[in-house]
């Protein structure tokens, strides 16, 4: 069976985030794609089969399978529409969070995710030393969504993450607001086994809406300053985020599996 490894919002190979996609005629086993995801070692891998006009997908980190993840999603997307489904213009995905839409835009993959409602949470003296920086205000979802003072916090952060495992929330997202874009990020992931995603669509299902309130637009260029950096655009419609970026493909591999 063919996987596919590109590297969503980027439009460079070795930039963006990489994830492994999987075109299934029929599902593999649980085992299975646990097994494939850990043997990949990103942070996501991602599974599809058609089921009638829409394919259902899932996505594993190598902790396990997970509700949503949105480089995985705009990276099936590219995978479907460049080598399955051509002639079409969009793509719909069954998911752990309900359908998920992508679509071309020029030379841009948009697709609809869910906003995370966000709570207020205290900035107590534990957070800060978990963290090890000055934290301005923290929100939870999902997530733990921290605002810190400035784009240098962000992007000098440096994660202890058997504390960061301790916090509230299923991922660590830090932000300020940015210079060349609206806003800036860093995401961790280690209660799911990846230290450091390096452009988490989800995140930004959080990110978003905090900085559409805070900065009074909804539409917004945001930054992830990993190591390898990937650019987003959204825009803020309702209780949805349409987030759109750019994919590069960096494999096609044949994977000789015994099925379980």
């Amino acid at each position: 069976m063919k996987q596919y490894v590109v590297d969503a919002f980027t439009d460079r190979v070795f930039h963006g985030n990489q994830a492994a996609i999987i075109v299934l005629e029929d599902w593999l086993s649980e085992s299975l794609m646990m097994d494939v995801t850990r043997e990949n070692n990103f942070s996501e891998t991602a599974f599809t089969v058609k089921e009638g006009e829409k394919y259902r997908l899932r996505w594993f980190t190598p902790g396990g399978e997970i509700d949503l993840c949105g480089h995985a999603t705009l990276a099936a997307a590219y995978v479907l529409l460049r080598f399955y489904e051509t002639a079409a213009e969009r793509v719909v995905f069954s998911t752990l969070s309900g359908d998920l839409t992508v679509q071309r835009r020029g030379e841009l993959l948009e697709m609809e995710l869910p906003a995370y409602e966000l709570k207020k949470t205290p900035v107590s003296p534990e957070l800060e030393a978990a963290l090890g920086v000055k934290v301005r205000e923290a929100y939870l979802a999902r997530d733990l969504l921290c605002v810190l003072e400035d784009e240098k916090s962000v992007c000098s952060f440096t994660p202890d993450l058997e504390r960061i495992k301790a916090l509230d929330g299923l991922l660590l997202h830090v932000t300020a607001r940015g210079t060349a874009a609206d806003c800036v990020s860093r995401s961790f992931a280690p209660k799911l086994a990846v230290a450091e995603d390096p452009v988490c669509g989800s995140g930004h299902c959080h990110i978003i809406p905090y900085w559409a309130d805070t900065l009074g637009k909804d539409e917004l260029v945001a930054y992830q300053a990993s190591r390898r950096g990937g650019t987003l655009y959204c825009r803020r419609e309702g209780n949805k985020i349409f987030m759109a970026g750019k994919a590069a493909l960096y494999s096609v591999d044949e994977l000789y599996l015994e099925r379980s």
